[in-house]
This record gives C-alpha cells, sequence and structure tokens, in this order.
C-alpha cells in the first residue's frame, strides 16, 4: 500500500512542478507541449488513483444503538477538503 501511495505522491508532485514551469518560464512551444501532453498524463493517473481511492474509503458512524455502521464514503465531502485545502 505504501508503494501505491508513493507513486501518487510522486506523480502528483511531478504534475505540480510542470504546471509551474509551464506557468513561469518562457520555453519553445514543442517542449511546452511535451510538458502540457506530460502533465496531461500525470492528471489522469492521478484522477484514477483518487477515484479508486474513493470506492475504498468508508465512513464509520454509530447507530441509534451505539453500534458502529458502515456507510459508502460521500464524495461531496472530499470537495469541502479540497477546498478548504486551496484556501
Amino acid at each position: 500500500m505504501a508503494r501505491k501511495s508513493n507513486e501518487f505522491e510522486k506523480a502528483f508532485q511531478h504534475l505540480e512542478t510542470i504546471v509551474k514551469r509551464l506557468e513561469s518560464e518562457e520555453m519553445p512551444l514543442d517542449e511546452s507541449l511535451q510538458l502540457f501532453e506530460e502533465g496531461i498524463r500525470l492528471s489522469r493517473f492521478c484522477n484514477q488513483k483518487l477515484e479508486e481511492v474513493e470506492k475504498k474509503i468508508e465512513l464509520i458512524l454509530a447507530d441509534a444503538k451505539g453500534q458502529p455502521r458502515i456507510e459508502p464514503f460521500e464524495s461531496e465531502e472530499l470537495d469541502d477538503v479540497a477546498e478548504d485545502h486551496e484556501e
């Protein structure tokens, strides 16, 4: 599991680097296009991994008797966390 997480982290960091380079550096069109294509590939990879994780996440809640029950994770909660992180 740590290996898969590490793959995501590396891909996401590389994607951030590409975005910063594309935003801040002047470079030849061919190089920009190559970086853009790599960024799209990394973005798709990261999105796929996030979707896989989202499907696995379950929230454990207590029912009326205090017993835990498992419910599927709602993506709106993940969106709220992402919005908080952006601020």
